[in-house]
């Protein structure tokens, strides 16, 4: 069962289950708040970067704060997109910079 659908501005579909989430919240429980958070940060974002080591990684940022930001990062596989994990981070990692608000 899906728990979220989310069209980025790249043109995809980001999806996660419940299942997922839950699992994902045990290993960042810092974002089991923030779901409405990872949810704009996926369809309204600040900026996307590529992954430096994986070109099938995106990482979208959202500013929560000065010096802090929402990081969804998801895993595109043939169009389709799914969330790896999401976590709150004080640094925007290296990557290339591919779509910025």
């Amino acid at each position: 069962m899906s728990k979220f659908e989310i069209l980025t501005p790249l043109g995809f579909r980001v999806r996660t289950s419940e299942e997922y989430w839950q699992k994902l919240i045990i290993k960042h429980p810092d974002i089991a708040d923030l779901e409405m958070e990872v949810i704009q940060t996926l369809a309204h974002p600040d900026e996307i970067r590529r992954s430096s080591r994986d070109p099938n990684i995106i990482l979208f940022y959202l500013t929560l704060k000065a010096k802090r930001w929402v990081v969804a990062v998801v895993r595109r596989l043939n169009g389709d997109g799914f969330l790896i994990t999401a976590y709150q981070t004080d640094a925007i990692k290296e990557g290339d910079l591919i779509w910025h608000k």
